[in-house]
């Protein structure tokens, strides 16, 4: 049986990968790793390195994890024999005021998690995350919770890998093993075009763009995503 190591996004655990390690577990030995307090992308990307239980495996990431997924891919592409992409980008902080908007706007959050705690700082954080109709539901509170198991300290670390991120455009043509590309329809943070652009990029990626659906993909439409990535799962790899 194949393993299948799901990276989670910033401030997520384990749980944001509970329904896919569920539904994929007869397929696939599903393994999360957790970045600890690494601050950069290339340090988690040789965490998980690190810790995989295998020499080679399939490898999905979401959000941040899509980045930590093709540092890995950029630092050892021979070990992955599938790749999923899910909510990410490519792209580095931009030059000038955009970039400086962008940090402000990640160290005001952090400024709300050191004074006021992690919950509260996701009470702002993530109602612009999900789709409208999961806001104030028993999933979102399941969210909010998952934010609050972590810590500032971590979130300053993860905060410090996002701001520093690489170009990793450049990568995606190189990449030759089975690839899914997939987002939420509603995903403001990741929106379609952006995987669409990804998948363009990629010799014979599929893309899959979930209705009805925000950033929180994994979670948000579980069923979705958990289909797409066992037909990504069934593909032969080279």
């Amino acid at each position: 049986m194949p393993s299948l190591l799901l990276l989670p996004g910033l401030m997520c655990d384990a749980s944001v990968w509970a329904p896919q390690v569920a539904a994929l577990s007869p397929q696939a030995r599903c393994h999360v790793p957790d970045y600890g307090l690494r601050d950069s992308l290339t340090a988690m990307a040789q965490q998980v390195l690190d810790d995989a239980p295998v020499e080679r495996f399939a490898l999905a990431g979401h959000s941040m994890g899509g980045r930590v997924a093709l540092e890995v891919m950029r630092m050892a592409p021979q070990r992955v024999t599938h790749l999923a992409l899910l909510d990410t980008g490519t792209h580095p902080r931009a030059a000038g005021a955009a970039g400086d908007k962008e940090r402000a706007g990640r160290m005001a959050l952090l400024a709300v998690a050191q004074a006021q705690g992690m919950r509260a700082m996701g009470q702002q954080w993530l109602r612009g995350m999900v789709h409208p109709n999961v806001v104030d539901t028993p999933l979102y509170e399941d969210m909010l919770a998952m934010l609050a198991r972590s810590s500032p300290a971590q979130f300053a670390a993860q905060i410090q890998a996002l701001l520093d991120r690489p170009n990793a455009a450049p990568q995606l043509p190189a990449v030759s093993c089975p690839t899914l590309v997939l987002t939420g329809r509603q995903d403001a943070w990741s929106p379609p075009e952006q995987h669409e652009a990804m998948a363009q990029a990629i010799t014979g990626a599929q893309l899959c763009i979930v209705e009805e659906c925000g950033h929180m993909s994994t979670l948000e439409q579980a069923g979705a995503v958990n289909a797409a990535l066992a037909g990504w799962l069934a593909r032969q790899s080279a």
